[in-house]
């Protein structure tokens, strides 16, 4: 099979094609897994972390992806939710114990042995995959394969996070960076809380025109006072300034929801920037988000079909995946960016 195959860390930017295009022997499902032909794979800042060493994989060489939209080639024989012909997603969430006190009490995203597609297990980046049956997920007809891609991972982190704000209808929101999850964020409260006003802080003019675009309330830069104080903030944004600016905006009480698996080290001068009667005194909250649980997959599907949610995407061919890297690393985004493997996808 055809796959785009990581095999050393460093720095993506216009020169750097850190994906190898490479012909490899296709995987082969095991009792519980089922084998599945990618149609589409959606690229996430994550795999810039991968790539770059804040989240490096398990071992090199590895296939990244984790936002896999295919379909069912082959069941091996203990796998009996899905059969092939279905369409499935692939998310983040690859397999856990099953066993620990974090997956027997429903936070299996906690698990100390969770496996990551794409990071500790080969992913989407190639023409076929093997998922667990049990943790691969139906997808709603109403999506295309590109459409769906994203919302296997941008979706469903942007729902687990918009879920641990705990905004209630009529309260404001507001979200921190404006890339693939958040642009799924504000189409998730404009149905479940549409009396509250969602504001966003993004660097990009780009960003904050796309934002009022889809029914912001106001949009500014990161570093700009919005015109009234936020129940809560969602950071979707891999540095530290973003952090200090979001808690100076909440009002007493609220809650600032972290949704980023890594971020850039502090500079000196944004820790000293903290101040605690301006950031943290009067009961703020501070709550990071850490990978997905199959509910909040599968919740989230549901809901995106039944609005309908669907994303802006990108899409790149096969051969174009190293410039879907550079141009997330260079900001240049609106919505989601989808990889297209198969064609027709």
């Amino acid at each position: 099979m055809k796959a785009l195959v990581l095999t050393r860390l460093g720095p993506v930017d216009e020169r750097s094609r850190p994906l190898l295009p490479v012909e490899m022997s296709a995987p082969a499902p095991g009792d519980d897994e089922l084998l599945v032909r990618v149609a589409a794979c959606g690229v996430c800042h994550t795999e810039l972390d991968e790539i770059e060493g804040r989240l490096p994989p398990s071992r090199l060489p590895r296939v990244l992806g984790h936002q896999i939209v295919g379909r069912v080639l082959a069941a091996g024989r203990n796998a009996s939710m899905h059969r092939p012909g279905d369409r499935v997603g692939v998310a983040w969430i690859f397999r856990t114990c099953g066993q620990c006190a974090y997956c027997r009490s429903g936070r299996e995203n906690l698990c100390p042995r969770f496996e990551a597609t794409g990071r500790d297990v080969d992913g989407g980046f190639a023409e076929f995959v093997t998922v667990p049956d049990a943790f691969a997920h139906a997808l709603p007809p109403i999506f295309s394969d590109v459409e769906a891609a994203p919302l296997l991972c941008a979706g469903a982190i942007g729902y687990r996070s918009f879920a641990l704000s705990g905004l209630v209808d009529g309260q404001p929101l507001g979200l921190m960076g404006f890339g693939a999850s958040a642009h799924l964020v504000l189409r998730i409260v404009q149905r479940a809380c549409p009396r509250s006003a969602v504001l966003v802080f993004a660097r990009s003019a780009e960003e904050r025109a796309f934002a009022l675009e889809l029914g912001a309330a106001w949009a500014g830069d990161i570093t700009d006072a919005p015109p009234e104080l936020l129940s809560a903030i969602i950071d979707t944004t891999p540095a530290w300034a973003p952090v200090i600016q979001a808690l100076a905006r909440l009002r007493p009480g609220g809650r600032l929801v972290i949704n980023a698996i890594r971020k850039e080290p502090a500079d000196r001068d944004s820790l000293s920037a903290l101040d605690y009667a301006t950031h943290l005194w009067k009961e703020k909250e501070l709550k990071s988000v850490s990978n997905v649980t199959r509910r909040d997959v599968r919740e989230f599907l549901d809901l995106a079909a039944t609005i309908p949610i669907r994303p802006d995407v990108q899409v790149y061919p096969f051969e174009g995946a190293n410039q879907a890297l550079v141009d997330l690393k260079m900001r240049r985004i609106r919505g989601a960016k989808v990889v297209r493997i198969a064609a027709g996808a």
